[in-house]
């Protein structure tokens, strides 16, 4: 046997029973977050939120007015889509309500509420469109699993904002304004702290910080910081959730003391069987001469000396063997069974048949010098009576 087979065979055997035992053991099917995760349809994971709050405006002259006079409102509107647990778009409208102080003698040219001492307060409304990129940090530092509590989101956008101030007459004269308006571009960057209700419903508080553009001195635009804070509810739509791919886990052995004793063992017979190959390999070679055979051999059935065509072919073939070894000589001996018949009968059998074979090599060109007919009353192979068939022969040999 070859010595790969032998491996195999042993590999096969070990395979075997470790298949066997951990077949006897339950595998389960669990979602693998370290194979990363399987993007949703694009109709899942829309959300729209609702939000208010206040914020506070911040400008050179805004310290002089009163404190807690400088809260004004604002709202908003969202409608927004996760592409990942860690990163989402929206888009919303918002408004925000900005009050402030300026000095008239600086020529101001913005809006008016009311005196602050020597100072004009006033306020203007801001209504925007924007649309903000998110990252939620705690998927990503953290990583995604469903029905967490809290997410801490990081956005940041930009928008356009149209600003409206009130009608405004300076002591009834003719020296105000009517349908004050102007358009200006916003940036904001903030934090949106996600509570989940349940897998639909959350709260949430956002805190933003808004670039806004104010016009306050003739022929100039500056650039204020407006400091926002939003309480809002979201509502999420379809499916909301991530999942991960699913991996067989197979339940760790019982004993691995155990499992190792078998490794061990099986490298163990490995290695004898090596031995075992490698002594095989090595050993001598005995040759063993083999009987050389009769030329011919022409088998009857019971009680038949006769030959049928195909005798003749094989005779035929014989016979010109013979005529190209003219000096080799050849013996013609006739056979017969001794389990049936009579010993006359058989005795028969053997003359007729070894003299029919020799009648049909004579007449296919064989020099008679080159045969020796005769009978041997014995069995040709003496192997018992349930192989009577192959002691009813004519046995051709060459002689030595």
């Amino acid at each position: 046997m070859k010595k790969s087979a032998i491996l195999g065979l042993v590999a096969a055997l070990f395979m075997g029973q470790s298949a066997l035992a951990q077949s006897n053991q339950e595998v389960s099917y669990v979602e693998d977050p370290a194979q990363g995760y399987i993007l949703n349809s694009f109709s899942n994971n829309w959300f729209i939120s609702v939000e208010g709050g206040m914020n506070y405006y911040f400008r050179h002259d805004n310290s002089e007015r009163n404190f807690f006079n400088r809260f004004a409102p604002n709202a908003g509107f969202w409608v927004g889509k996760w592409f990942s647990p860690i990163v989402g778009l929206r888009g919303g409208l918002n408004f925000t309500q900005v009050k402030g102080i300026y000095n008239p003698e600086r020529g101001g040219v913005g809006y008016y509420a009311g005196w602050e001492g020597d100072k004009v307060r006033g306020k203007r409304n801001e209504f925007g469109l924007n649309f903000d990129a998110m990252v939620n940090l705690t998927n990503w530092w953290c990583g995604y699993r469903p029905g967490r509590v809290y997410n801490g989101i990081l956005y940041g956008g930009a928008g356009m904002n149209v600003q409206y101030i009130p009608d405004f007459k300076s002591n009834g004269e003719r020296d105000g304004w009517t349908n004050g308006h102007n358009k200006n571009l916003t940036a904001h960057v903030g934090l949106i702290n996600n509570f989940a209700l349940n897998k639909h419903v959350s709260l949430y508080l956002d805190l933003r910080g808004v670039v806004l553009t104010d016009d306050i001195y003739r022929g100039a635009t500056k650039q204020y910081m407006d400091l926002q804070a939003y309480l809002g509810l979201t509502y999420n739509f379809n499916k909301s959730t991530w999942s991960a791919p699913v991996v067989p886990v197979c339940p760790p052995a019982a004993n691995c003391d155990e499992v190792e004793a078998r490794l061990q063992a099986a490298n163990a017979r490995i290695s004898d069987l090596e031995r075992q190959l490698r002594d095989c390999l090595n050993r001598p070679v005995e040759k063993v001469e083999a009987k050389e055979g009769p030329l011919c051999t022409i088998y009857y059935t019971i009680g038949n000396s006769r030959l049928s065509r195909v005798d003749n072919k094989v005779l035929g073939a014989v016979a010109e063997v013979m005529k190209a070894n003219p000096n080799q000589k050849y013996t013609v001996t006739g056979w017969a069974d001794n389990y049936t018949g009579s010993d006359q009968v058989n005795d028969r059998l053997r003359h007729a048949r070894a003299n029919g074979v020799e009648k049909v090599l004579l007449r296919n060109g064989v020099n008679p010098s080159q045969l020796d007919v005769t009978v041997n009353n014995g069995n040709l192979n003496d192997m018992g009576e349930k192989f009577v068939s192959l002691d009813r022969a004519v046995t051709i040999e060459a002689q030595k």
